[in-house]
């Protein structure tokens, strides 16, 4: 029997969608899945949008490349679709580049040979508890992989409050053999940010290139 991959995600569902919310899901996120992406437009991907919150800011800030946001968590689909869509449910026009994929990213990897420009990851879940710890997404193996997906002078962006979990992403980019720096940054505060659970100051930052050392 095959090995159940280990999920590094918490719970899909949380409160039950609104009536809109439910009908964005049916009709409109299937409009916007990102299959046949074309070859010749740049794309940046986001793993774990939240609400979407960043996702919409590079959206508006980029309009000739897809932006393809990657997220399992389906309240927070829900609210990306609500705030890129109008009365009617149409997709406003500053978003019509956005591509939803609404289920674990490693699926969405495994489905796509697309390379990408940038790959953003804000505010992974630190999974904090020792017993946990094989839960957290960002291991060696997995930066690997997101490393070989990046176009030329492509990039990760890691950004996280947690600073436990900051160090070993530190530690498993080094097992990686991966290029990376810490530089001082600013982005869009997302919900996730202003939750703050580690109660630390601000988040710390991670840049890492595809090019291995």
């Amino acid at each position: 029997m095959e090995k159940q991959e280990l999920r590094t995600f918490g719970r899909r569902h949380g409160k039950k969608l609104s009536a809109r919310q439910t009908m964005l899901i049916d009709r409109v996120l299937p409009t916007i899945s990102p299959t046949n992406l074309p070859a010749n437009t740049g794309k940046i991907l986001e793993i774990g949008f939240g609400s979407g919150e960043h996702l919409r800011e590079i959206a508006r800030q980029m309009p000739a490349k897809i932006v393809i946001g990657a997220e399992p968590f389906i309240n927070g689909v829900a609210s990306l679709l609500s705030a890129i869509t109008d009365d009617n449910g149409a997709i406003r026009d500053e978003y019509k580049n956005i591509r939803i994929f609404a289920d674990d990213v490693r699926d969405f990897l495994r489905q796509t040979d697309s390379q990408f420009e940038q790959i953003w990851i804000l505010h992974p879940d630190p999974w904090p508890k020792a017993r946990h710890e094989k839960r957290r997404l960002l291991n060696a193996d997995f930066l690997r992989t997101l490393a070989n997906r990046l176009s030329t002078d492509g990039e990760i962006i890691i950004g996280t409050d947690h600073w436990e979990y900051y160090d070993w992403i530190l530690s498993q980019l080094q097992i990686a053999k991966l290029k990376f720096e810490t530089p001082n940054m600013n982005t869009v505060h997302t919900r996730y940010q202003q939750k703050n659970m580690a109660n630390t100051a601000s988040p710390k930052y991670i840049i890492v290139h595809g090019d291995c050392l």
